[in-house]
């Protein structure tokens, strides 16, 4: 029998990659096509990201599945939640796609608080407060560029635009709709009332589609470009939506740690948790595959590592035995033979773009009355550590506020590959920990495309495949 391949276009804020999935006796087979490095540029004094270069790199992808001799019978794209293009009526885009990293946000909570209250804002979306979440980046786009929003028709969420490049259609998916903080927690759809008192145009939010629905097929000019075509189907288009549906477990008792860029650390549940107690706790309620509910915390995650390297990498010199050791990899291993016991919180936004991560987490550290950081090795070991007490005070919240227990914390991601970590993690929070697997999101992009293909019939199913795929490590506090 032929094999079936799903393409999952996985693209994060710091890397894009190919997948290409199949099922082969009750397993998932990865294979990786192509990978593709991303980062936000300035423009203008802003920060923004190229969606051209993007979607060029998107189709160099699709001409290494042609080039491989393995066409896909479908393919979907995933990304980072929370941005967005605006296009025309005509359907061309018209202003920058701005990086959710951008100060243009800067007041606009309390732009969106002259209109809405916190409490009552959180009491029909159920997500938590982020400077960045996409109703201030339309307050902002409101508020310092009126003629942009007012001659917009079409407002496109990025997975959603570049489904729209491949195909000419347009869809509005619904787990990273979830995101905008416009969608209503309980009808799942679009809250229009709250649409309407912010002034943003209705004609910008349309039907919300959900994982597994066909976009189309692809546009002349692009498959004459791929030279193939293929059925365009939407994942879970909001990478941590993704990588939850390949936590290899149904248990109820698991917790899960979505670790890359970002730390997502949460439970699922059946419905939204618009509560007081978790409004104050800062818990979101994103949505899921299956309407399932995404209650999770945003944790700063392998942000504050990823900043810290870039900055090494620039000071170091041409030899390549210093730039060995400042590899994930090197700064993990040499992090955990240091001795400096200083913790941060890698919650506060003080982390979210500092012009030094390096400064910054120094700087943290000296107001505490803590030992400073001097080195790389002990700067590293201060973020590992005051990651993996995060995550410890976070397993106490979930605990608290759903009144349930976890035995077990389950880590994918890329972040699933760094084992001092792991092994923190499990110190801190008193739970076992597992982890893997590493390319969750893009398995979990293709989980979407093979239950609509018919090739598991379930969630629950495609996890168990998930299971069995891959060597899941174990760590014990």
């Amino acid at each position: 029998m032929e094999t079936r391949y799903y393409l999952a276009v996985d693209i994060g804020a710091s890397s894009g990659r190919h997948l290409l999935m199949h099922a082969e006796d009750g397993r998932i087979v990865p294979e990786e096509i192509y990978r593709f490095r991303n980062d936000f540029s300035e423009e203008g004094g802003h920060k923004v990201w190229d969606t051209d270069r993007l979607f060029r790199e998107i189709l160099t992808g699709m001409k290494k599945c042609r080039e491989a001799g393995k066409i896909p019978v479908s393919m979907g794209i995933d990304t980072w939640a929370v941005d967005y293009v605006l296009l025309d009526p005509d359907g061309k885009r018209i202003g920058p796609c701005y990086a959710y990293r951008d100060a243009r946000t800067d007041g606009m909570d309390q732009k969106v608080y002259e209109v809405i209250s916190q409490e009552e804002l959180y009491a029909r979306t159920g997500i938590q407060k982020m400077s960045f979440n996409t109703i201030f980046q339309l307050t902002a786009c409101r508020e310092q560029e009126p003629e942009l929003l007012n001659s917009a028709g079409h407002l496109l969420m990025l997975p959603d635009y570049f489904h729209y490049l491949l195909t000419g259609v347009m869809k509005q998916e619904y787990t990273n709709a979830t995101s905008t903080q416009l969608v209503s927690a309980a009808d799942r759809t679009w809250d229009r009332d709250l649409i309407e008192r912010l002034g943003f145009p209705q004609r910008l939010f349309q039907d919300l589609s959900m994982p597994g629905t066909f976009v189309g097929m692809l546009k002349e000019e692009i498959r004459e470009e791929a030279g193939f075509d293929v059925k365009v189907v939407l994942p879970a288009t909001h990478d941590t939506a993704s990588a939850v549906m390949s936590v290899p477990s149904n248990a109820e008792n698991v917790l899960y740690i979505s670790s890359g860029t970002w730390s997502l650390m949460g439970c699922e549940l059946d419905e939204a948790d618009t509560g007081e107690d978790a409004c104050r706790a800062n818990f979101t309620n994103e949505g899921g595959y299956d309407f399932r509910y995404r209650f999770l915390k945003n944790i700063m995650g392998l942000w504050m590592i990823q900043s810290v390297k870039k900055e090494l990498d620039e000071q170091a010199s041409s030899a390549a035995g210093e730039r060995e050791e400042y590899s994930y990899a090197g700064l993990c291993r040499h992090a955990a033979s240091e001795r400096i016991s200083s913790l941060v919180d890698a919650g506060n936004s003080r982390f979210m773009a500092p012009a030094s991560m390096i400064r910054e987490v120094r700087g943290a550290c000296a107001e505490a009355g803590m030992q400073v950081p001097e080195t790389p090795w002990e700067t590293a070991r201060v973020i590992y550590r005051s990651l993996a007490s995060c995550y410890g005070r976070t397993a106490e919240e979930i605990e608290r506020l759903t009144g349930r227990s976890f035995d077990a914390v389950h880590i994918v991601g890329g972040g699933a590959n760094a084992d001092w970590l792991n092994e923190l993690t499990a110190e801190f929070s008193g739970k076992t920990v597992y982890a893997g697997p590493a390319e969750a999101t893009a398995i979990g992009n293709a989980g979407a495309q093979m239950i609509a293909d018919g090739v598991f019939g379930s969630l629950p199913e495609f996890r168990r495949a998930v299971f069995r795929s891959g060597e899941i490590r174990t760590y014990r506090p």
